[in-house]
């Protein structure tokens, strides 16, 4: 572990070494918008090692403070479907039929949504955490993102036990479409960071934003169709089809399962949604992090 810290602390220096010296100036740098794309691509470049580090670090701390480990990323989705299955086998709610036997199906959105909120929530949780790093040392912000990013993306990877037991468990065929999944899952995760990073520099400065965003997220599973098929009418369909993440989340169920696609204009439509809104989230986490920094550091 020490020499972990090492090897992390050496190479936030050379980060510090490579990263653009800071220079406040009254002038936007939105008016050199060419310039600025260089500097975020080139920042983006060299904090690719630096991320590495910060994942590994996370995810040995992640698991070391833990007495159940990874068995955490497979509890939740099965304790929903378990109580959502003994609601509905009891005539307590009214689910109506799914494409997958009702457990799978569950579980299977669950691990889902699990995910899209993994990425919600990391750019405000790796700007939170590195509030003294942030102060003190000068290096490109965005390995803060990466290491998060990179952790969605290893949790999922723990997930993916699950979700295989699964298919083993239900019968659930294999299809084609299959390969097509990770496409559709990198979509939701791009969607998930886009509102966290557009989040993280108030979220640094206040804790409201960090709260919120968990009753929020809260109230935000409710009108996405993780226990329920999408509705086919009435206003609540119409509010859950309008929710972003449903198209993003029900195709990336639809192409691990069944291979068919209900709805892909809605996809394409909250993919570039997505993408457009990860870029201009980015730009403002770069513009707005000095004063963030300076308000930390005073």
């Amino acid at each position: 572990m020490n020499r972990l810290r090492t090897k992390l602390h050496q190479q936030i220096q050379q980060a510090e070494l490579k990263s653009t010296r800071l220079v406040y100036t009254s002038e936007s740098r939105m008016r050199h918008p060419f310039k600025l794309f260089k500097e975020m691509g080139r920042d983006l470049l060299a904090s690719q090692e630096l991320a590495w580090r910060l994942l590994v670090r996370d995810i040995n701390a992640q698991y070391r403070q833990s007495f159940l480990g990874i068995f955490w990323a497979f509890i939740p989705p099965i304790i929903t479907a378990a109580g959502f299955t003994f609601a509905k086998s009891n005539g307590v709610i009214n689910i109506g039929n799914t494409e997958l036997p009702y457990p799978a199906y569950v579980m299977f959105s669950m691990t889902l949504w699990q995910i899209f909120t993994e990425a919600l929530n990391g750019p405000l949780q790796a700007v939170n955490d590195a509030k003294s790093m942030l102060a003190r040392i000068n290096f490109p912000h965005e390995a803060l993102i990466l290491a998060k990013l990179g952790e969605v993306f290893f949790n999922f990877g723990i997930k993916l036990i699950l979700i295989m037991g699964l298919f083993t468990w239900f019968h659930i065929p294999v299809t084609w479409s299959l390969i097509l999944a990770p496409v559709a899952l990198i979509h939701l995760v791009l969607l998930g960071t886009f509102i966290g990073l557009l989040l993280a520099p108030m979220g640094a400065l206040y804790q409201d934003f960090s709260r919120g965003l968990t009753l929020i997220t809260g109230f935000w599973l409710f009108l996405t169709p993780v226990v329920y098929p999408v509705p086919s009418n009435g206003v609540f369909g119409s509010i859950v089809k309008l929710n972003p993440v449903t198209p993003l989340l029900v195709t990336t169920r639809e192409l691990a399962t069944t291979g068919f696609i209900s709805d892909p204009e809605g996809f394409w439509v909250a993919s570039v949604i997505a993408i457009l809104g990860l870029l201009l989230a980015w730009i403002v986490y770069r513009l707005a992090m000095p004063f963030v920094i300076e308000r930390i550091s005073s």
